[in-house]
């Protein structure tokens, strides 16, 4: 799988709110439609231009696996954020990026429209934004690999974590097979753009940890005009002797997310090796 990892970093002393991921989604999506509509009624319904659009692919396309999301720090209160562009979607790496900088210097976030001008952009660790003017795009594109492997690791949940199983969201405990579970059927996604809905292989390991907790998270949304439930699970997780394929799985979910609306900065999992 290949991908591009978008790090901005902003300057300002405005505090941003507890949950940003939301917020950053919807504002990036007000400025890609104006970045890339070319259709005099600005309507999605109907728009002779769907099969090639990129904001009706990121936004507006229902029953789609979507090639990008954000990364957040929960309860940061910074302005700061990543943004994970796979597969595809690298291809429309510019129009990504001037969709991110009006975003923050025309339209502005929060309600209170806070612009903002000094900020940085970098892409795969590369700047290409130093705050006046952007530099080539010729960076390229990274690719999933494990070049090492270690069986004794620490499952970090860093942001609510919301898996649905036999049709209820998982609240008090998750088993290490639920978190491979999700970031397998996004791995098939990605390979052959068909749902998978159990693993393929018996995973090997021992839980000797669990240090979980549900968090309540609310966010408004504007389109529906109603607050909407982003609870899920926080905490760690310590796997010993965990073999190599589920070990890959999770270095993966390190880059795609698990579970669901990853797109907005939720199911953001780290790996330490202990």
């Amino acid at each position: 799988m290949n991908y591009y990892y978008i790090q901005v970093q902003i300057h300002t002393k405005h505090k941003a709110s507890y949950f940003t991921g939301s917020m950053l989604r919807g504002a990036m999506g007000y400025a890609l439609k104006k970045v890339t509509c070319i259709n005099p009624s600005y309507r999605c319904d109907g728009c002779f231009a769907q099969n090639s659009c990129l904001y009706y692919d990121f936004y507006e396309q229902t029953n789609n696996f979507h090639k990008y999301r954000f990364e957040i720090e929960l309860g940061g209160y910074s302005f700061d954020f990543g943004l994970y562009l796979f597969e595809e979607a690298c291809n429309n790496l510019p129009y990504i990026l001037s969709a991110l900088h009006k975003m923050l210097t025309e339209n502005g976030l929060t309600k209170n429209k806070y612009h903002f001008q000094n900020f940085t952009i970098n892409v795969n660790n590369q700047e290409v934004f130093d705050g006046d003017e952007f530099k080539s795009l010729n960076i390229p594109q990274k690719k999933f690999q494990i070049d090492s492997f270690c069986p004794n690791i620490k499952i970090k949940l860093l942001t609510p974590l919301r898996i649905k199983k036999n049709n209820k969201f998982l609240r008090d405990d998750i088993e290490l097979e639920d978190i491979l579970r999700s970031i397998y059927q996004k791995e098939q996604e990605f390979k052959t753009g068909q749902k998978a809905f159990k693993l393929d292989y018996t995973p090997i390991y021992q839980t000797s940890l669990k240090a979980l907790t549900y968090k309540p998270l609310l966010r408004k949304s504007n389109r529906q005009g109603k607050q909407m439930n982003m609870d899920g699970i926080i905490g760690e997780i310590v796997i010993l002797g965990i073999d190599r394929r589920s070990y890959e799985l999770l270095k993966l979910g390190e880059i795609i997310g698990v579970g669901k609306q990853t797109v907005m900065g939720l199911g953001r999992v780290e790996l330490e090796e202990i």
